[in-house]
């Protein structure tokens, strides 16, 4: 071969390394700009619904304890709904699993580590149980026929309104509160509509823009849809509630409410997945889900009880931060190195 034949095959191999380069740093562009669209439109809709609310007279706790809850869970559902959709149901599925995962190992773990936790008696007599419950039936669902089927999606979402209804019974209106601002009760008719837009606009782009970036870059680094879903997905729409419970630990404010955190976490497998379900039946394609992924949930979840009663009974403190930490940092290696 020529001399001249050698540099043209050089030059291609340059140019297509660059552009390969060019497509994977404009894939994070778009997962960041996904990112942000889906925080702005998530804030749009919560106000935007608790004000709609409070045009129909209905109470701070049934807003706080119902639309709240359901609206602050939107962008996973979208994601989930559009990743099942458009083809990706390891994204969809990995989305809950993976926030779940963050939610305990990553958000619960950093925060404890700037300020104590506070374990109240509602985590024993209620939401652990709840989450042990939701973790196991998912995961009885999966490993059952390989598929969360429309029947097992509505099953899910029963049982999480059925569990609203207990709290709502079983719950003060001083719980939730904070919840809920009453500055809302006086928004307008028309800026009610403009944020409905806003929010339902920034949530469809939003989604569509993370699950495309997110999408490329499985495939630029050679990684599966689902340790995308588990990992970057997952972390990304954890970042917001992470970052609002760091600064209000370390300004020591009410930093973060373990019933809260750990009702997110039922939220995301009774709504965001038994409502994608009912619409779209959200098969297991890839083995790691089953065989990883979903056991760190649960175990993350199982882990939960006897930390609350190990050293310091009734607080998560710096240490237990750590090795909740430490965990989620060793989940995160482990499904890297078997992808």
């Amino acid at each position: 071969m020529s001399f001249s034949g050698n540099s043209k095959i050089l030059k291609l191999r340059r140019e297509k390394c660059y552009l390969r380069k060019k497509i994977f740093f404009m894939s994070i562009v778009w997962v960041i700009l996904g990112f942000i669209l889906l925080v702005i439109g998530g804030e749009f809709l919560v106000r935007s619904s608790v004000a709609l609310s409070f045009k129909f007279n209905i109470s701070k706790m049934i807003i706080g304890m119902t639309v709240v809850s359901f609206a602050t869970s939107v962008p996973e559902l979208i994601v989930s709904l559009q990743a099942a959709l458009t083809g990706s149901p390891a994204i969809a599925l990995n989305n809950v699993i993976g926030s779940n995962i963050a939610n305990i190992g990553l958000v619960l773990g950093l925060t404890a580590m700037v300020g104590t936790i506070v374990v109240d008696n509602s985590f024993y007599k209620k939401n652990w149980p709840a989450l042990m419950i939701f973790s196991m039936a998912l995961y009885y669902f999966l490993k059952n026929d390989n598929l969360l089927s429309r029947l097992e999606g509505l099953i899910l979402f029963a049982a999480i309104v059925l569990f609203i209804i207990f709290l709502m019974r079983s719950s003060r209106e001083s719980d939730i509160l904070d919840e809920v601002d009453e500055t809302l009760a006086v928004v307008s008719n028309f800026k009610i509509i403009v944020w409905l837009l806003i929010g339902a606009a920034a949530l469809f782009f939003g989604s569509e823009w993370l699950l495309d970036g997110a999408k490329q870059i499985a495939l630029s680094a050679g990684v599966s849809e689902a340790v995308i879903g588990v990992s970057l997905i997952a972390v990304g729409t954890s970042v917001p509630e992470l970052a609002a419970s760091i600064i209000a630990a370390a300004r020591q404010e009410k930093a973060i409410s373990l019933g809260n955190l750990i009702g997110s976490n039922i939220f995301n497998i009774g709504s965001v997945l038994g409502l994608t379900a009912m619409i779209h039946p959200i098969p297991v394609t890839e083995h790691q889900i089953l065989s990883n992924d979903i056991l760190w949930m649960i175990g993350f979840a199982l882990i939960l009880f006897p930390l609350s009663y190990f050293k310091k009974r009734y607080e998560i403190d710096k240490f237990k931060g750590f090795l909740l930490v430490l965990g989620y940092s060793i989940f995160m290696v482990m499904i890297f190195s078997h992808k």
